[in-house]
């Protein structure tokens, strides 16, 4: 199996899981210039932008660790892009959370951060 189709899996998982928290999909695999957002959810009337991680084992770290703040600020942009195509933009209010799913299959752990990190909370 490829990493891609591997990806896209964990993602179905992920939406699956918080679909049962009470969220409901948008879209999933938003594009723009600036990258991907794996999921846009809402949660209530909030808009969620989702980073999903999997790794096979935690040997180098948590999945939901690998969220560099390099990576934060391309998922930032891609938010304000979707945002932007939105006729009340300064009206919603959005959050990025991140999933991330770790172990092999069957013995899979899945850990959802709200809230992982806004605007405010990444430097240069």
């Amino acid at each position: 199996m490829t990493t891609k189709r591997i990806g896209q899996i964990k993602e179905q998982q992920a939406c699956a899981f918080l679909q049962k928290k009470g969220l409901q999909l948008v879209q999933a695999n938003y594009h723009c210039h600036w990258g991907e957002i794996d999921l846009i959810m809402e949660d209530r009337s909030c808009t969620v932008f989702v980073e999903v991680r999997f790794r096979k084992t935690q040997d180098y770290g948590s999945a939901e660790a690998t969220v560099s703040s390099r990576k934060q600020k391309k998922l930032i942009m891609a938010a304000q892009c979707y945002l932007s195509d939105k006729s009340h933009f300064d009206d919603i209010e959005c959050r990025f959370d991140v999933v991330g799913i770790s172990g092999s299959e069957g013995k899979e752990q899945m850990i959802w951060i709200k809230n992982a990190f806004g605007v405010d909370q990444i430097h240069d």
